[in-house]
């Protein structure tokens, strides 16, 4: 007998609480996971100038270089984590070609390219009562004057490391470690519930 491998994503079982969550709030609060993405962490100087182009190029979006921020591209954009390090994120497929796209900016440049696509898994958060729940495990001010559509920070929810994205005015990525996605999602139900 053959083993044949199964994708499960870390909040697979979370699914029908979500949906209740959805119902019961009367769409104020919406959850879902948004499991597979593709998530390249990716090192690289920020002071070189041709660098920096050659990989403008071969993403299709310029990299942030203001602390916080995201740029993107259709469904792939860059997370600022650091003076010299993004998260490329992309949908479920598309590791190998935004791999590809780095490798190919990188061009011989020093850098360091690691996917971790495997390490963490989205949580979206969203409704017009989604900044409010994420405000009570949060030590971020989450308001849209000082972090509206575009931002990004790496903090704690609840005890767990996480980093929030911004999406719009009304709606939250969490990316959250994939063995501390359930602490994350019972935590949000539960505070919720109060």
């Amino acid at each position: 007998m053959i083993a044949e491998a199964v994708r499960r994503s870390p909040l697979a079982d979370y699914r029908e609480r979500f949906v209740a969550l959805s119902a019961e709030t009367r769409g104020d609060i919406l959850m879902r996971e948004l499991p597979f993405l593709a998530q390249i962490n990716l090192r690289a100087d920020p002071n070189n100038g041709d660098l920096m182009w050659r990989l403008a190029s071969t993403l299709g979006f310029v990299l942030p270089v203001v602390p916080n921020t995201v740029t993107s591209q259709g469904d792939r954009r860059a997370l600022w984590l650091g003076p010299d390090e993004w998260l490329l994120v992309g949908s479920d497929g598309q590791r190998d070609s935004l791999e590809q796209a780095v490798r190919a900016g990188l061009y011989g440049a020093f850098g360091s390219i690691v996917d971790v696509s495997a390490n963490r898994t989205v949580l979206e958060i969203g409704g017009a009562k989604a900044r409010e729940l994420l405000a009570h495990a949060i030590p971020i001010d989450l308001d849209a004057r000082s972090f509206g559509p575009g931002r990004c920070s790496q903090t704690l929810l609840a005890k767990a490391q996480v980093i929030i994205e911004r999406r719009d005015e009304s709606a939250f990525h969490v990316f959250v470690r994939a063995s501390y996605a359930g602490y994350v999602a019972d935590w949000l139900l539960d505070a919720e519930a109060e």
